[in-house]
């Protein structure tokens, strides 16, 4: 009698998410399926991962390229003193796995610019931004587009903020709603590859703890509801949720749609090729490209590649390496010291003299997708051989 006792009382029992499950509309096993990409690992980003951690989300990948200062420490919550010095991304990571042993977290110390392939944002479930600067916001709805992914943005200053939700064939994206000044400031980013100290400073921004919880808050609420979509959910769906924290005034804003919007570019067949971007030779690609779609076919890159690099002194020098990520020094000289102007592509027909080079040398990132075109006829190819490498270590692969 006392065994039957126990069991009983053990059905009672509650697990880690049973206060979740009390929601009529919630299933765990969509949040411990789900594969979520946090970009930005500062003072809303450290909010975003520590909710995702909580609810058992069962893989988050972080990115982010800067280490953890003194200043971190007031605004982010998986911080210590302990910790100055170290990878955002990495400690992030290593947190959340400690708040939670069902999640796999994964660091990465990448540009998602330039480096974070397009085949990894189409195995997101969804992308949650966590930054500080437009060029950033443009790239990963540019990417999450190309590959029909929804990403939700959240941005904090002082006490205030908002969170935007952008999902493709709903309502505006985030190239829908910059203005002439974002454009100004982009432009003007772009313009000068390096920002003396006070420049820099220049863009940091007044934030808080709890201004960065309320809008990684709204972010994940909204990223649950569109996890089940089939539940007929209101959403922000091309909308932002606006938040004054002086006042605890809010409201939604409904941003206008513009048709002819270039960030509306999908790729809409994508093949998976047993690729690996450190491997393959341009000149095999050609090859295996050209057998599919025929002789005329060539490659469509989605960056321009700075190729070689000439002087007025008759000094030349070659680059192959992203226009995006060129630096001022690269470009000085080596025997008169003046500026050198350079050439750059970004379609390979066969007539190249790199063609024995792999896209990695180049600057194309791990899993990545590139075109293909004939005539006015496109195809995309995924290097599906890298996936493997991306996501090594968190166990199940998502697909």
């Amino acid at each position: 009698m006392k065994n039957s006792i126990e069991l009983q009382a053990a059905d009672f029992a509650e697990d880690r998410y049973s206060r979740l499950r009390l929601i009529p509309w919630w299933e765990q096993e969509r949040l411990s399926k789900a594969t979520i990409m946090v970009v930005g690992a500062g003072a809303i980003g450290n909010e975003l991962i520590k909710n995702l951690a909580l609810l058992g989300i069962g893989r988050i990948l972080i990115f982010d390229i800067d280490k953890i200062e003194n200043t971190n420490l007031t605004r982010s919550v998986l911080y210590r003193a302990c910790d100055i010095g170290r990878g955002k991304a990495e400690v992030a990571a290593a947190r959340a796995m400690e708040m939670n042993p069902d999640v796999k977290a994964k660091a990465f110390t990448a540009n998602i610019i330039d480096d974070v392939g397009l085949g990894v944002f189409r195995r997101m479930d969804f992308v949650l931004g966590g930054l500080d600067n437009r060029e950033a916001r443009l790239a990963i709805n540019q990417s999450c587009y190309k590959v029909g992914k929804t990403w939700i943005d959240g941005a904090i200053e002082a006490l205030s903020g908002f969170a935007r939700v952008f999902v493709p064939g709903q309502g505006a994206c985030y190239e829908c709603t910059m203005t002439e000044t974002d454009w100004m400031l982009i432009n003007k980013r772009k313009s000068c590859a390096l920002l003396t100290h006070e420049q820099a400073a220049e863009g940091k921004i007044p934030t808080t703890p709890t201004s960065s919880a309320v809008i990684a808050g709204i972010q994940v609420q909204e990223m649950l509801k569109l996890l089940h979509k089939d539940r007929n959910l209101p959403t922000l769906a091309g909308k932002g949720y606006v938040f004054n924290g002086l006042t605890h005034d809010s409201y939604v804003v409904e941003y206008q749609r513009k048709e002819d919007c270039m960030s509306h570019d999908t790729y809409e067949t994508i093949v998976e090729k047993d690729w690996s971007v450190r491997t393959i030779s341009f000149r095999q690609i050609l090859e295996e490209v050209r057998s599919e779609l025929g002789n005329e076919a060539v490659i469509e890159l989605d960056r321009d590649i700075a190729s070689f690099a000439h002087c007025t002194c008759g000094m030349q020098k070659p680059l192959y390496f992203p226009v995006h990520k060129l630096k001022g020094d690269m470009l000085i000289c080596p025997r008169c010291g003046k500026q050198m102007i350079f050439e750059s592509f970004h379609s390979v027909t066969g007539e190249e003299n790199f063609l024995s080079k792999t896209p990695y040398e180049i600057g194309i990132p791990l899993l990545h997708i590139i075109g293909a075109r004939v005539g006015m006829e496109s195809i995309y190819f995924e290097f599906t051989g890298d996936t493997m490498e991306v996501f090594e270590g968190l166990e199940e692969i998502p697909v």
